[in-house]
Protein backbone atom coordinates (compact mmCIF):
# COMPACT_ATOMS: atom_id res chain seq x y z
CA UNK A 1 0.00 0.00 0.00
CA UNK A 2 2.61 2.57 0.87
CA UNK A 3 4.49 1.89 -2.87
CA UNK A 4 1.11 2.52 -4.58
CA UNK A 5 0.31 5.73 -2.33
CA UNK A 6 3.78 7.21 -3.49
CA UNK A 7 3.56 5.98 -7.26
CA UNK A 8 -0.02 7.29 -7.51
CA UNK A 9 1.28 10.80 -5.72
CA UNK A 10 4.23 11.03 -8.75
CA UNK A 11 1.20 10.85 -10.57
CA UNK A 12 -0.77 13.48 -8.98
CA UNK A 13 2.29 15.32 -9.22
CA UNK A 14 3.10 15.18 -12.49
CA UNK A 15 -0.46 15.94 -13.41
CA UNK A 16 -0.96 19.10 -11.62
CA UNK A 17 2.76 20.89 -12.81
CA UNK A 18 2.88 19.77 -16.34
CA UNK A 19 -0.42 21.82 -17.67
CA UNK A 20 1.02 25.00 -19.41
CA UNK A 21 0.88 28.13 -17.04
CA UNK A 22 2.36 30.65 -15.86
CA UNK A 23 4.54 28.96 -13.23
CA UNK A 24 5.95 27.13 -17.30
CA UNK A 25 6.42 29.65 -18.92
CA UNK A 26 8.71 31.55 -16.13
CA UNK A 27 10.46 28.24 -15.50
CA UNK A 28 10.97 28.04 -19.28
CA UNK A 29 12.14 31.92 -19.29
CA UNK A 30 14.58 31.55 -16.37
CA UNK A 31 16.08 28.13 -18.08
CA UNK A 32 16.69 30.24 -21.18
CA UNK A 33 17.75 33.92 -19.43
CA UNK A 34 19.60 32.45 -16.57
CA UNK A 35 20.58 28.81 -16.90
CA UNK A 36 18.64 25.29 -15.99
CA UNK A 37 19.66 26.10 -12.14
CA UNK A 38 17.18 28.69 -12.12
CA UNK A 39 14.40 27.04 -14.00
CA UNK A 40 14.37 24.02 -11.85
CA UNK A 41 14.56 25.97 -8.52
CA UNK A 42 12.06 27.99 -9.87
CA UNK A 43 9.86 24.81 -10.37
CA UNK A 44 10.74 23.53 -6.86
CA UNK A 45 9.29 26.94 -5.63
CA UNK A 46 5.50 25.53 -7.25
CA UNK A 47 6.36 22.15 -6.14
CA UNK A 48 6.86 22.99 -2.17
CA UNK A 49 3.66 25.13 -2.30
CA UNK A 50 1.73 22.28 -4.04
CA UNK A 51 2.93 19.73 -1.58
CA UNK A 52 2.32 22.37 1.15
CA UNK A 53 -1.59 22.17 -0.39
CA UNK A 54 -1.41 18.74 0.05
CA UNK A 55 -0.89 18.55 3.61
CA UNK A 56 -3.35 20.97 4.34
CA UNK A 57 -5.70 18.86 2.61
CA UNK A 58 -4.37 15.62 3.60
CA UNK A 59 -4.40 16.31 7.24
CA UNK A 60 -7.88 17.40 7.59
CA UNK A 61 -6.74 21.43 8.15
CA UNK A 62 -10.20 22.12 7.17
CA UNK A 63 -10.28 25.47 9.23
CA UNK A 64 -7.33 26.55 6.55
CA UNK A 65 -9.00 25.56 3.36
CA UNK A 66 -12.04 27.70 4.60
CA UNK A 67 -10.55 30.49 4.97
CA UNK A 68 -8.28 30.49 1.91
CA UNK A 69 -11.12 29.80 -0.11
CA UNK A 70 -13.23 32.09 1.34
CA UNK A 71 -10.66 34.90 0.27
CA UNK A 72 -9.75 34.10 -2.86
CA UNK A 73 -10.81 36.87 -4.80
CA UNK A 74 -8.13 38.57 -2.79
CA UNK A 75 -5.46 35.75 -3.16
CA UNK A 76 -6.73 36.29 -6.75
CA UNK A 77 -5.63 39.81 -7.06
CA UNK A 78 -2.31 39.68 -5.00
CA UNK A 79 -1.51 36.55 -7.70
CA UNK A 80 -2.54 38.55 -10.50
CA UNK A 81 -0.40 41.30 -9.37
CA UNK A 82 2.30 39.87 -8.51
CA UNK A 83 2.35 37.87 -12.06
CA UNK A 84 1.90 41.56 -13.73
CA UNK A 85 5.21 42.44 -11.87
CA UNK A 86 6.86 39.08 -12.63
CA UNK A 87 5.62 39.75 -16.48
CA UNK A 88 7.52 43.35 -16.38
CA UNK A 89 10.46 41.77 -15.20
CA UNK A 90 10.84 38.84 -17.35
CA UNK A 91 10.42 41.60 -20.40
CA UNK A 92 13.00 43.82 -19.20
CA UNK A 93 15.40 41.29 -18.15
CA UNK A 94 19.01 40.93 -19.87
CA UNK A 95 20.28 37.13 -20.68
CA UNK A 96 22.71 36.06 -17.90
CA UNK A 97 25.72 36.39 -20.23
CA UNK A 98 25.27 39.73 -21.42
CA UNK A 99 24.05 40.65 -17.68
CA UNK A 100 25.84 41.97 -15.09
CA UNK A 101 25.58 39.70 -11.46
CA UNK A 102 23.03 42.30 -9.90
CA UNK A 103 20.66 41.81 -12.65
CA UNK A 104 21.32 37.81 -12.68
CA UNK A 105 17.85 36.77 -10.53
CA UNK A 106 19.00 35.31 -7.43
CA UNK A 107 17.97 31.50 -6.90
CA UNK A 108 16.70 32.02 -3.81
CA UNK A 109 14.44 34.68 -5.06
CA UNK A 110 13.41 32.63 -8.42
CA UNK A 111 12.25 30.01 -5.29
CA UNK A 112 10.58 32.29 -3.57
CA UNK A 113 8.40 34.28 -6.14
CA UNK A 114 7.16 30.90 -7.59
CA UNK A 115 6.54 29.72 -4.11
CA UNK A 116 4.33 32.59 -3.20
CA UNK A 117 2.55 32.83 -7.08
CA UNK A 118 1.34 29.37 -6.19
CA UNK A 119 0.17 29.99 -2.69
CA UNK A 120 -2.30 32.92 -4.05
CA UNK A 121 -4.55 30.06 -5.95
CA UNK A 122 -5.91 28.52 -3.00
CA UNK A 123 -8.57 26.38 -5.44
CA UNK A 124 -5.80 23.95 -5.46
CA UNK A 125 -6.59 22.75 -1.84
CA UNK A 126 -10.12 21.49 -3.08
CA UNK A 127 -8.45 20.12 -5.83
CA UNK A 128 -6.25 17.54 -3.42
CA UNK A 129 -9.10 17.52 -1.24
CA UNK A 130 -11.21 16.17 -3.89
CA UNK A 131 -7.82 13.39 -4.47
CA UNK A 132 -7.80 12.70 -1.11
CA UNK A 133 -11.67 11.82 -0.45
CA UNK A 134 -11.35 9.91 -3.88
CA UNK A 135 -7.94 7.59 -2.42
CA UNK A 136 -10.25 7.07 1.07
CA UNK A 137 -7.88 9.00 3.33
CA UNK A 138 -10.44 10.96 6.02
CA UNK A 139 -8.73 13.17 8.31
CA UNK A 140 -8.26 10.47 10.84
CA UNK A 141 -4.63 9.54 12.81
CA UNK A 142 -4.37 6.12 11.11
CA UNK A 143 -4.48 7.95 7.90
CA UNK A 144 -1.64 10.04 8.23
CA UNK A 145 1.27 8.22 7.01
CA UNK A 146 -0.78 7.50 3.95
CA UNK A 147 -1.01 11.22 3.38
CA UNK A 148 1.75 11.60 4.34
CA UNK A 149 3.53 9.03 1.40
CA UNK A 150 1.25 10.52 -0.97
CA UNK A 151 2.14 13.84 -0.45
CA UNK A 152 5.88 13.20 -0.61
CA UNK A 153 4.76 11.61 -4.11
CA UNK A 154 3.44 15.06 -4.95
CA UNK A 155 6.31 16.73 -4.32
CA UNK A 156 8.61 14.68 -5.68
CA UNK A 157 6.44 14.35 -9.10
CA UNK A 158 6.19 17.55 -9.25
CA UNK A 159 10.21 18.50 -8.78
CA UNK A 160 10.60 15.94 -11.56
CA UNK A 161 8.34 17.51 -14.34
CA UNK A 162 10.41 20.82 -13.67
CA UNK A 163 13.72 19.12 -13.61
CA UNK A 164 12.84 17.68 -17.01
CA UNK A 165 11.40 20.80 -18.31
CA UNK A 166 14.73 22.74 -17.25
CA UNK A 167 17.14 20.18 -18.78
CA UNK A 168 15.26 20.50 -21.84
CA UNK A 169 14.95 23.94 -22.08
CA UNK A 170 18.78 24.26 -21.75
CA UNK A 171 19.31 22.28 -24.43
CA UNK A 172 18.12 25.27 -26.70
CA UNK A 173 19.59 28.38 -24.77
CA UNK A 174 22.81 27.97 -26.88
CA UNK A 175 21.41 27.41 -30.53
CA UNK A 176 18.64 30.93 -29.75
CA UNK A 177 21.61 33.17 -29.40
CA UNK A 178 21.41 36.32 -27.46
CA UNK A 179 19.05 38.11 -29.61
CA UNK A 180 16.84 35.16 -29.86
CA UNK A 181 17.04 35.10 -25.44
CA UNK A 182 16.30 38.90 -26.17
CA UNK A 183 12.69 38.09 -27.08
CA UNK A 184 11.89 35.15 -25.12
CA UNK A 185 11.96 37.70 -22.39
CA UNK A 186 10.34 39.57 -24.13
CA UNK A 187 7.11 37.26 -25.10
CA UNK A 188 7.21 35.65 -22.37
CA UNK A 189 7.00 38.31 -20.15
CA UNK A 190 3.81 39.53 -22.51
CA UNK A 191 2.36 36.05 -21.68
CA UNK A 192 3.18 36.26 -17.95
CA UNK A 193 1.31 39.63 -17.92
CA UNK A 194 -1.59 37.97 -19.49
CA UNK A 195 -1.96 35.65 -17.16
CA UNK A 196 -2.23 38.26 -14.23
CA UNK A 197 -4.34 40.59 -16.01
CA UNK A 198 -6.83 37.48 -16.74
CA UNK A 199 -6.40 36.15 -12.90
CA UNK A 200 -7.47 40.22 -12.10
CA UNK A 201 -10.04 40.45 -14.07
CA UNK A 202 -11.69 37.28 -13.62
CA UNK A 203 -11.17 37.36 -9.60
CA UNK A 204 -15.03 37.47 -9.15
CA UNK A 205 -15.75 33.99 -11.09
Amino acid sequence: MTLSFFLKGLVIGISIAAPVGPIGVLCVQRTLAAGKLHGFVSGLGAATADALYGMIAGFGLTFVTNFMTGQRMWFRLIGGTFLLYLGIRAFLSIPSDQASPAKTPGRVSSYISTFFLTLTNPMTILSFAAIFSGFGLVSSGANYMAAGILVLGVFLGSALWWLILSNITAMFREKIGHGGLRWVNRISGVIIMCFGLISILTMKL
